[in-house]
């Protein structure tokens, strides 16, 4: 047909970047190929953070799974990256194995996720983790000087964190040097504490000063919230929150909420709970659990009771819509409704305790490492290959 002709129409590069911070990174990755201004613009910080907000806007979330199938230390711990897609019922997409933890104890444990990345650690060896770009960054050893004469040292509670003022991420971390080993009893007869930071920024460590309290305890959750990292710690016979302040690096303390028991009788999870600081308290005893979510918001209220839960240990996270992962008393990974009381098993089993649910939203922001091939970390399909 005369007087028709092929009109072309050019989308405008704002509406293109707009359209493709809305996709996951592994669709990112494929289109850095496309055309060498794509994959600038997928390095700018304006795009990184635009896609990362995206992703927590829509609540795109992301789970993996810490585990171990025996309780010998040749039994290794690896991580089960989780099916989030309806329909999958969580299955194991891929297994991931980290050799640089491989001959550690009850390794690694995780802090995080900070917007996204990862912190592993044992003992003095550290180092971040983005899942979603695959890149690991191994930390570099502490240069921090240790007091003369000391026996050994011994490295504690860590946490991780992200600093806004200076667009940095650091770790601070606990540690003990202990003298003059008493050979008769086997015991160190003094010791001194140090505190350490570590900034990705540096790329190095430095001293800080050392609180009055010492932080402990296992992070079972994320215990980094709005550039504040928590652990628990005690002060004489009195438990308290030790807190620590990402951005002007200081610490401080706030009192445990008034929950009815003592931590003799019940076991204490501090976590993040959109967005604010939460502290989730079940008994040690018994085989029917109940669970009592505090959240801290100017001051300590109860925002969640969960009575009478059978046949279940611990509280492992939280997933959408207030439903609760948790393990069983036959060591399987369950998710309960608190709504409808509806316990599912999801058919995945570990040895006892060593399950750890770390749900994220994935992030192209880069840590400055390598490639997790440059670092043989292998990504195995469950019941195939390795990819």
């Amino acid at each position: 047909m005369q007087g028709l002709s092929k009109t072309r129409t050019e989308v405008p590069e704002m509406l293109v970047l707009e359209i493709l911070s809305k996709l996951p990174v592994k669709s990112l990755t494929r289109f850095r190929c496309v055309s060498k201004p794509w994959s600038s613009s997928f390095q700018t910080p304006h795009f990184i953070t635009k896609h990362h907000h995206n992703n927590l806007k829509n609540n795109n979330l992301n789970l993996l799974l810490k585990r171990c199938d025996g309780n010998n230390r040749g039994d290794i711990y690896y991580f089960s990256q989780l099916s989030t897609e309806k329909g999958h019922n969580f299955s194991v997409k891929q297994n991931i194995h980290l050799p640089f933890f491989e001959n550690c104890w009850y390794a690694p444990v995780v802090d995080g996720p900070c917007n996204g990345i990862l912190c592993l650690h044992d003992h003095d060896k550290a180092a971040l983790w983005n899942p979603s770009t695959r890149e690991f960054k191994i930390l570099p050893r502490s240069s921090v000087q240790r007091p003369p004469s000391v026996d050994s040292t011994i490295y504690g509670g860590l946490g991780f964190g992200y600093d806004p003022q200076t667009d940095d991420y650091k770790v601070v971390r606990f540690v003990t040097n202990y003298f003059g080993e008493n050979e008769e009893e086997g015991l160190m007869a003094d010791w001194s504490h140090q505190v350490e930071l570590y900034s990705l920024k540096n790329d190095s460590w430095k001293e800080i000063s050392v609180p009055d309290n010492h932080g402990f305890g296992s992070p079972l959750f994320n215990n980094c919230i709005n550039g504040f990292y928590y652990w628990q710690t005690i002060e004489g016979s009195d438990y308290l929150i030790l807190s620590f302040d990402m951005v002007n690096e200081k610490f401080s303390t706030l009192p445990l909420p008034q929950f009815g028991g003592t931590l003799a009788q019940f076991y204490l999870q501090l976590l993040d709970f959109n967005g604010l600081l939460g502290a989730i308290f079940y008994p040690r005893g018994g085989t029917d659990k109940s669970f009592d979510l505090w959240v801290m918001n100017g001051s300590w209220t109860k925002q969640l009771s969960i009575e009478s839960v059978p046949g279940v240990e611990r509280p492992l996270g939280f997933w959408k819509n207030g439903e609760l992962f948790l393990e069983s008393s036959d060591h399987e990974l369950v998710l309960f409704d608190p709504s409808t009381r509806e316990l599912k098993n999801l058919g995945i089993h570990a040895y006892r305790e060593t399950m750890q649910i770390i749900s994220y939203v994935e992030s192209l922001i880069p840590i400055n490492g390598r490639s997790e091939h440059e670092e043989r970390i292998i990504r195995r399909p469950a019941g195939g290959a390795v990819n």
